[in-house]
């Protein structure tokens, strides 16, 4: 129970870069996804922007019938997991019944299902695939890398909205801490670009409409910002204890030293005002890491970009580290990849790790303004040098989720 949970392997498919090199790399250089859509002809919605995965060919990373009969969500999970199984070293056929998969994702196959009633509406019945149930059931994304590599432990699936993918993690060290595994693959997933989930959240005003400057519009704790800009990808970690990663041999990248999950209890959409819920979470992860508010030395918030989210987050983070020139640095790489929802739990520890690894904290593109009522130790547009022991990562989401994940350095690690 009391062993180190270590982080041995990632992957990354993401709107700035496929691969974690190619993430990484963007992501403190300052690179931004954002985009005029082009998965389908936006003209006629409100909002006609995103971050997607662009010159994706699924084809290139998996055989063709597997890309044909998976939903983008699951494609995107696919890679990330493949790569983070190869950094990892981890051959899974010695113990296949030790080896399990946690995925998290808020929507699923949304993106299938509105392409197919389209089609269904338009042709009928013979229009409809007869993968498509598959093709949108949100465990079928992990049943695929399981298959894949016959993986033949605990296999679960989360859809706790876009904390999902910190949820994937937690659940992941849970099974560990309780024997059920030795290794476990935390995947996070997401493609929700289709006209009608666009259109409602554009209808509740969530999104960014600065569809004339997309690379400008999503503005994490800007003054200026108009919501969030909607991003797609996947993101996986090769989660292990200790002692199975060092009999084998492998590299750790990481400590995975804490991690919480907790509730609002107050409302669908909107955070409690005051962030109780949130500050609850990240002192409960603080706790189980065994670490003091100064030791984390860099914060990646959740930091969507919308007015209520900023506000809420920001007053959860000062209640916890104190005022901004005592609290610890802090971005929201949401400005460069959009909000990638159940994906972005995973990259965005990624982006924890590398930091951890490379000294260098990723930048808040577009903060160019800081929101008064955002006061905090921000890293505006250029990313910062800095020696860091320990990083948190913060995701919340619809319906009060909040889930905070710790990593530190692992003490004899190699530099990246």
């Amino acid at each position: 129970m009391n062993e180190k949970l270590v982080i041995t392997g990632m992957g990354a498919c993401t709107p700035i870069g496929i691969g974690v090199r190619a993430y990484w790399k963007n992501l403190i250089e300052g690179v931004c996804g954002v985009g005029k859509i082009t998965h389908f002809d936006a003209s006629d919605l409100p909002v006609q922007i995103a971050a997607e995965v662009r010159g994706f060919d699924p084809k290139s990373y998996m055989p063709k019938p597997l890309a044909r009969t998976m939903d983008p969500f699951m494609q995107y999970a696919y890679v990330a997991a493949e790569e983070a199984l190869r950094d990892s070293g981890l051959s899974v056929e010695p113990e296949p019944d030790r080896v399990g998969i946690v995925m998290g994702t808020a929507m699923a196959g949304v993106r299938t299902v509105a392409r197919t009633q389209e089609k269904f509406s338009a042709g009928g019945p013979r229009q409809v695939s007869p993968h498509f149930v598959p093709m949108v059931i949100g465990n079928v994304a992990a049943a695929q890398i399981a298959i894949a590599h016959g993986i033949r432990g605990p296999s679960l699936t989360l859809n706790t909205a876009c904390s999902a993918g910190g949820d994937a993690i937690m659940t992941a060290a849970m099974l560990l801490r309780s024997g059920e595994a030795e290794a476990m693959l935390a995947v996070g997933g997401e493609s929700i670009l289709c006209p009608v989930v666009i259109a409602g959240l554009a209808q509740a005003k969530a999104l960014s409409r600065r569809n004339g400057d997309p690379q400008s519009a999503c503005r994490p704790f800007d003054a200026d910002r108009d919501g969030f800009v909607i991003g797609e990808g996947g993101g996986a970690l090769l989660v292990e204890t200790e002692g199975h990663a060092l009999a084998r041999g492998a590299a750790v990248k990481a400590v995975l030293a804490g991690y919480a999950n907790t509730n609002d209890g107050y409302h669908v959409t909107a955070p409690r005002p005051h962030g109780e819920g949130a500050a609850a979470c990240m002192r409960r992860a603080l706790a189980r890491a065994r670490l003091r508010p100064e030791e984390i030395g860099y914060i990646n918030a959740h930091g969507t970009s919308t007015v209520l989210g900023d506000r809420a987050e920001t007053l959860a983070v000062r209640s916890v580290f104190g005022e901004a020139e005592s609290a610890p640095p802090i971005s929201s790489t949401k400005g460069a990849t959009g909000h990638l929802m159940g994906a972005g739990g995973i990259t965005e520890v990624i982006a924890c790790i590398q930091a951890i690894r490379e000294g260098v904290l990723p930048p808040t593109l577009n903060l160019d303004t800081p929101d008064p009522q955002c006061a905090l130790n921000h890293i505006p547009n250029r990313a910062k040098r800095a020696v860091i022991r320990a990083a948190m990562s913060n995701t919340l989401g619809f319906g009060g989720q909040n889930s905070s994940v710790i990593v530190e350095r692992y003490e004899g690690s190699d530099p990246a």
